[in-house]
C-alpha cells in the first residue's frame, strides 16, 4: 500500500494568511463604503461608482502593502543568509560547533550531536544553518510576489460581493441587503479560514462577523448623519 505524504498547516500558512486577510478586508471595507454612501441618500450611480472605486483602490493598496511588507522580510532573510554564508567560509569549525550545540540543547548526546552536524554540513551547510540557526526554510521563506497577488485577488473577490449585491438591490434597500450578504460571506470566510488553519471555527466566525458588522454599522451611521447634514 502506497504511503501518502503528510500535509501540514504550516505549508499553507503564508498564502492562507494573505488570502483570508485580503478577502476579509475586501468585504468589510467595500461593504462599509457602500453602506455609508447609500445611507447618505446617494444615487444608485454614485453608490456603484463608490463600490467599484473601493474595489480597485483596495486591491492595489493590498498588493502594494503586502509586497512591501514581505519584501522587507525577504531582504532580512537574504542579509542573514549572506552573513551566515560568510561565517561558514571564514570559520567553519566555529559554525560546526554552533550547530552541534543546537542539537545538544535539544537533548542529543554531545558526541553524536557533532557527528550529525558534520554529516549535515557536508551535504548543504548553508541550508542546515539557515533552518536550525535562523529558522529559515522552504516552507517559511518570504515570497513577496505570491503574497501580493494573493492579497490583491482575494480582496477583489471579497469586494465583488457587496458591489454585485448593490447593483441588483432596489433603491432604499441597498444598505440592508449589502450588509446582510456581506455578513453571511464574512461568516463563511471565517469558518473556512478557521478550518484550513486548524483553529476553532465558532470563535473565528463570531470574531470576523462581529467586527465586520460593527464597521458597517458605524459607517452607515456616519453616512446617514452626513447626508442629513448636507
Amino acid at each position: 500500500m502506497a504511503q501518502q505524504s503528510e500535509q501540514h498547516i504550516v505549508e499553507r500558512v503564508g498564502w492562507l494568511r494573505a488570502a483570508v486577510l485580503g478577502a476579509n478586508d475586501g468585504i468589510v471595507s467595500t461593504a462599509s463604503l457602500i453602506a455609508g454612501v447609500a445611507s447618505a441618500d446617494a444615487s444608485p450611480k454614485s453608490i456603484l461608482v463608490a463600490g467599484i472605486a473601493g474595489l480597485v483602490a483596495g486591491s492595489l493598496s493590498m498588493a502594494a502593502g503586502e509586497y512591501v511588507s514581505v519584501s522587507s522580510q525577504a531582504d532580512a532573510e537574504h542579509a542573514d543568509l549572506a552573513r551566515e554564508s560568510k561565517e561558514l567560509a571564514e570559520q567553519p569549525d566555529f559554525e560546526l560547533q554552533e550547530l552541534a550545540d543546537i542539537y545538544t540543547k535539544r537533548g542529543v548526546e554531545p558526541g553524536l550531536a557533532k557527528q550529525v552536524a558534520k554529516q549535515l554540513m557536508a551535504n548543504d551547510a548553508l541550508a542546515v544553518h539557515a533552518r536550525e540557526e535562523l529558522g529559515i526554510s522552504e516552507l517559511t521563506t518570504a515570497r513577496p510576489i505570491t503574497a501580493a497577488i494573493a492579497s490583491a485577488s482575494s480582496f477583489a473577490v471579497g469586494a465583488a460581493v457587496p458591489v454585485l449585491v448593490a447593483v441588483f438591490s432596489p433603491e432604499g434597500r441597498v444598505t440592508l441587503l449589502v450588509t446582510a450578504a456581506s455578513l453571511v460571506c464574512l461568516a463563511a470566510l471565517g469558518a473556512v479560514g478557521a478550518r484550513a488553519g486548524g483553529a476553532n471555527v465558532w470563535r473565528a466566525t463570531a470574531r470576523v462577523t462581529f467586527w465586520g458588522a460593527l464597521a458597517m454599522a458605524l459607517t452607515a451611521a456616519i453616512g446617514h448623519l452626513s447626508g442629513a447634514a448636507v
